[in-house]
């Protein structure tokens, strides 16, 4: 638990920081700019610094603290175990939001429901084509972000519309899905796949209401609105039975757990695994780039485990893209906060893509794949990009 004083906390996470400097070669901020301020360990002096009411937190010092992606590349490297997202979220919750925050853009990508109708809206006035010539700077990077070829999606549903596999009695146990806020509108076909899959790995799906889990308030500072949306989590959770909770979204999953202490949270992925001879697959002679999502690698830690899993579609040949520093930029809210930099981020994810020759870009999390999509669309590319739980269960063989 938190100390009481959250100044003296971070200070204490703070000195746990040994200043080796190994976190440098993963920060895709400090490869960006080349500036220690934009560094791991930069960051913790300045937090330090603030907490011990030594600097006054001007917008120079309160800015690299805003840049950070919260990837925690560094923490996965760190020999001395620093906790950085703790004291991440601690400082922030300190200096409270962002200035350039878009405080009403977020609330609506929060309302599963209200998200819903806008993007239809969008979609039927053609909006993403003529609107973001006009708006605002913010509201026209989420305009780009919308998915921008519907038959590709509507293809991806109509594969999915395999015969429901037989309910069992749940001998894996029960699993119930978090569909979350953004994901629950623009994931919903990886949702409907990993129900499928877990549906035919002999586990009982349940299906909770689509909220937010509070990652995008958690880590940009706004503290209250982060405890309302981990009280409506605990409470849906309390209303099911279930053994294990899931998503689809990797970026929910830290602050899932911190709602959930004592609740196994992951993603679907081992689940799978730990019942995978129960699944076949068609063979898909085809190359496909993997796009890992940064809390898919640090967080649920289940790369090798997704990569498994992908390697059971016979003749798939399945290519990794690199590792940290290279981070796509998504990053919760930061692509709408700082769309230039989120850009310049994503540029070198998207070059290494061009050089493969490739099907599909899968990519675990809703805001990598949005993100790497209108990239793609920039580029006049029109490679497709997928969940790979949509693409397991495209080939998945029903019993």
């Amino acid at each position: 638990m938190p100390l009481e004083n959250p100044r003296h906390r971070i200070a204490v996470l703070a000195d746990q920081c040994v200043q080796c400097g190994l976190c440098l070669p993963v920060c895709p901020t400090y490869a960006l700019d080349g500036n220690e301020a934009e560094s791991p360990r930069g960051r913790i002096a300045i937090a330090a610094a603030l907490a011990r009411g030594q600097f006054p937190p001007t917008p120079e010092l309160r800015t690299p603290l805003d840049h950070c992606l919260g990837c925690l590349s560094c923490e996965r490297v760190c020999p001395a175990g620093v906790k950085y997202e703790e004291l991440l979220v601690e400082t922030r919750a300190l200096l409270g939001p962002a200035p350039e925050r878009p405080g009403l853009l977020l609330e609506v990508v929060k309302r599963p429901a209200l998200n819903h109708r806008l993007q239809d809206l969008a979609r039927w006035t053609r909006a993403k084509h003529w609107l973001g010539r006009v708006l605002p700077g913010r509201w026209r990077e989420a305009l780009s972000l919308l998915p921008r070829n519907q038959d590709q999606v509507r293809r991806a549903q109509d594969k999915l519309k395999h015969p429901r596999p037989p309910a069992t009695g749940g001998e894996g146990g029960t699993v119930a899905l978090f569909p979350g806020c953004t994901a629950s509108v623009q994931d919903a076909e990886a949702e409907r796949a990993a129900e499928m899959l877990l549906t035919a790995a002999g586990y009982r799906v349940v299906r909770l209401p689509a909220l937010c889990c509070g990652a995008l308030d958690l880590h940009d500072g706004a503290t209250r609105n982060a405890e309302t949306a981990a009280a409506r989590v605990r409470q849906v959770w309390a209303d099911v039975s279930a053994d294990h909770l899931i998503t689809v979204t990797t970026g929910c999953l830290s602050t899932l757990r911190q709602a959930l202490p004592d609740v196994r949270v992951d993603d679907p992925y081992r689940l799978l695994a730990e019942r995978i001879d129960r699944l076949q697959f068609h063979p898909l002679p085809a190359r496909v780039a993997l796009h890992v999502p940064c809390t898919q690698a640090n967080v649920a830690r289940s790369d090798a485990t997704l990569t498994q899993l992908l390697q059971r579609i016979p003749q798939l040949e399945l290519k990794r893209l690199p590792t940290p520093p290279y981070c796509c930029g998504s990053a919760g809210s930061h692509v709408l906060q700082f769309p230039e930099r989120a850009a310049r981020l994503r540029e070198g994810v998207l070059s290494h893509v061009e050089t493969l020759d490739v099907r599909w870009l899968l990519s675990s999390n809703i805001g990598c794949r949005l993100h790497l999509a209108a990239g793609l669309d920039e580029r006049s590319s029109n490679l497709p990009t997928l969940h790979p739980l949509t693409l397991l269960a495209q080939q998945w063989i029903p019993s």
